[in-house]
């Protein structure tokens, strides 16, 4: 929403674009993929796809990028996703770096906490970027992609099932059409029209705490850190979260007392009050205005299998997460970077269907891993009952004299799955003790120029430790050799002879003790040519 006498894009940092409604060609082709919806994680998949050259089609039913800052921070890990497609060059120019957060209960600071963050790492734990940027910055890089087309206005009105595909009715302002595709890939969103057109439900729980989200435009000299305030003032027994955004952009999440009406709160009159009233808590007492608003509830619901035949769900469609941690918009990113690679490699023939199986199974598994994580933070913002909130209050008061309990504040910030049990990862190695687990992300490291992942092809990648004259030579795998002893090997438990093996998503797939050709190969099949997988 925004504020009386502005439309609905009218906004005070922003001009948003409007795309025209495409001409299609005379006659429709069949895509290798098709991705329905395009906000941040169906660009994702498309630029994903693109990276392993697959061309895709995506569909979208907006004529523009999404209102409102809604998704804000983007984490590490996802900063590595977007380095990988080409895209991350915007998003360090405009992003706010943070590393650092404070809770403050009743007016006084009872927690200050630090993410890991360091000189070996390329990317700091956490960006604030408003997602009009996100999507706009993703685009550039959709548009400069001869292998992706997309299509707004672009409404899927029904799906039908092929022998080995799926078709879909699309309507535009042009008419209705026609367009098969091998494969489909779901990413339109919490209100995902696929997901009711195959008759599948989210399951899991709906929290009783509802905030309202407010975008404030306002020069105020706090540094770009995470402050949450516990029964603060300005909204007492509530829960209130700012985060500073570029361009003087300031987003406050602010928590509806038990029984305070929906409506009537999400009114502009009610809106600035409340605002005001939090500014003045913090201090500020210069000038603000107001800039777009919305309500939201704390959810933690998912779909029972992210796959449905030949249709994929990604993101918001397979899985609805409490902002709380910050997890919601960086495991989408996770879901389309992951299927992404998997199915260019099936579809340019460099692995078996096989491979597939694994994407429901370990984002599905990380998805809970968020739910578990930020459930804890959830119940902690929005006590669901007289009782956690007694025992949350304690917690808080119990905060002002010791500083240990504090740490019960602490939002849990994301960092990525480890694959552990996953299809698509093997059993670890005896004697590796150290050093990232086979289904972990790849450890960062700085090296004398650049970084360890600045190595990584966009394949396979083989860290091999020391001299060895037995490596494999294949064109699914680019080699990397690394000194047996210094700051690497130190970070990966390596020794003489030891190998990594790195997924193109940047998990490892296994590593070994002493590595050989023979041990790389028969690796390499297993997981790419895995038989009785799901055509």
């Amino acid at each position: 929403m925004r504020p009386d006498g502005r439309g609905e894009l009218d906004s005070l940092y922003f001009d948003y674009p409007h795309f025209a409604p495409p001409e299609r060609p005379a006659q429709e082709a069949r895509a290798p993929v098709v991705i329905v919806g395009a906000g941040p994680v169906g660009m994702v998949a498309a630029l994903t796809l693109a990276r392993h050259g697959v061309r895709s089609v995506v569909l979208e039913q907006k004529e523009t990028f999404n209102d409102g800052s809604r998704a804000i921070c983007v984490s590490r890990s996802s900063y590595h996703i977007l380095e990988r497609l080409g895209a991350v060059g915007p998003f360090l120019k405009k992003a706010l770096g943070w590393t650092r957060g404070r809770s403050f209960y009743r007016g006084q600071q009872i927690l200050e906490f630090d993410m890991p963050d360091g000189p070996e790492q390329k990317y700091r734990p956490m960006y604030n970027l408003q997602q009009q940027y996100i999507e706009a910055f993703l685009f550039e890089a959709v548009a400069a992609s001869d292998l992706i087309e997309v299509r707004w206005q672009s409404e899927v009105t029904e799906l039908r099932d092929l022998v080995e595909g799926v078709a879909l009715t699309v309507r535009d302002p042009n008419g209705s059409y026609v367009i098969e595709t091998d494969w489909l890939l779901a990413a339109d969103g919490a209100r995902s029209a696929i997901r009711r057109m195959r008759g599948l439900r989210l399951k899991g729980e709906n929290y009783e705490g509802r905030y309202v989200i407010a975008d404030v435009r306002m020069v105020h000299d706090y540094p770009t850190i995470r402050r949450a305030l516990f029964d603060p003032a300005c909204r007492p027994g509530g829960t209130v979260l700012i985060h500073r955004q570029p361009d003087d952009i300031w987003r406050i999440d602010y928590q509806l007392a038990e029984g305070e009406d929906a409506t009537e709160a999400a009114s502009e009159a009610s809106v600035r009050s409340s605002v005001a009233a939090v500014l003045e808590e913090i201090g500020h007492a210069g000038d603000w205005d107001l800039e777009w608003w919305s309500v939201y509830s704390a959810n933690t619901l998912l779909l029972d299998d992210y796959r449905d035949g030949r249709i994929f769900f990604i993101g918001d469609s397979a899985h609805i997460v409490p902002i709380f941690g910050v997890r919601g918009l960086n495991n989408g990113i996770a879901d389309g970077f992951n299927i992404g690679w998997k199915l260019a490699w099936v579809l340019t023939r460099r692995a078996g269907a096989g491979l597939l199986d694994s994407y429901s199974h370990e984002r599905r598994g990380a998805t809970l891993d968020v739910f578990a994580n930020a459930t804890k933070s959830t119940r902690f913002m929005t006590p669901p009952s007289h009782g956690w909130r007694l025992t949350r209050d304690a917690a808080l008061s119990l905060a002002l004299t010791r500083p240990s309990a504090g740490q019960l504040a602490n939002p849990r910030q994301m960092t990525p799955y480890t694959y552990a049990d996953s299809p698509a990862t093997l059993r670890d190695s005896a004697g590796m003790t150290a050093g990232p687990v086979p289904g972990a992300m790849l450890a960062e490291v700085a090296l004398g120029e650049g970084f360890l992942s600045d190595r990584l092809w966009e394949g396979f990648t083989l860290l091999v430790f020391g001299e060895s004259g037995d490596l494999p030579e294949r064109a699914d795998l680019t080699v990397v050799q690394l000194p047996a002893t210094g700051a690497v090997a130190q970070a990966y438990g390596a020794g003489e002879g030891t190998g990594y093996l790195i997924r193109p998503d940047l998990h490892v797939a296994v590593r070994w003790p002493v590595v050989s050709a023979e041990k790389v190969d028969a690796t390499l099949d297993t997981l790419l040519a895995r038989k009785g997988g799901r055509a």
